[in-house]
């Protein structure tokens, strides 16, 4: 297996880049392989100095056709439940796209923990360790935060209600008690 993986990396450093025809004379042409179609197409009749075709020639052995560099097959997780059913000597993980970093860190310490690689991440152990700072930093930060919400709340309600007593001077009393006495006064029994 070691010896086939050894050919696939010598085939793709000789395998060489194929563009489409006149891709470097019109923007409009990307640079991304179509088979020639014209009647009159160089590149279709083959005339030498015209750029490669793409033919099966360049092709990897079958047996190492889409394996990793190490030669496992790569099986892509989502959950960390996902890794009991994977064979740690043919397998290795690519943790997905779209897992987030707490449920990242969980995947990674149950694949530690049964030596299965992971083919997405180069130093798991140190990912791991960073992103878990991360969290921890954060919650001290929104702590913090929240603390200092409850601080700054707590002294504006007790001004307002200072002030609202000292704001009442004996006049302003008078005028109240008088305004209840008036209520009371002038309803309907």
């Amino acid at each position: 297996m070691s010896e086939l993986l050894k050919i696939r990396e010598s085939m793709r450093k000789k395998k060489p880049t194929f563009v489409r025809k006149d891709a470097h004379k019109k923007i409009r042409l990307r640079k991304k392989w179509k088979r020639p179609r014209g009647l009159q197409n160089k590149l279709r009749l083959n005339f030498k100095g015209r750029g490669k075709r793409v033919r099966t020639g360049y092709r990897v052995p079958r047996k190492v056709r889409g394996l990793s560099r190490e030669g496992l097959n790569e099986v892509i997780v989502k959950r960390a439940e996902e890794i009991k059913s994977i064979d740690a000597k043919t397998q290795g993980i690519i943790i997905a796209k779209a897992v987030g970093n707490k449920k990242r860190v969980d995947i990674i310490k149950k694949a530690l923990e049964s030596n299965i690689k992971i083919l997405n991440i180069s130093n798991a152990e140190e990912f791991a360790k960073g992103v878990e700072s991360e969290i921890a930093r954060r919650k001290e930060e929104k702590a913090k935060k929240s603390k200092e919400a409850e601080k700054k709340k707590e002294p504006k309600v007790k001004k307002k209600a200072e002030d609202k007593k000292v704001e009442l001077t004996e006049e302003e009393k008078k005028k109240m008690e008088k305004a209840e006495k008036d209520k009371i006064l002038t309803q309907k029994t």
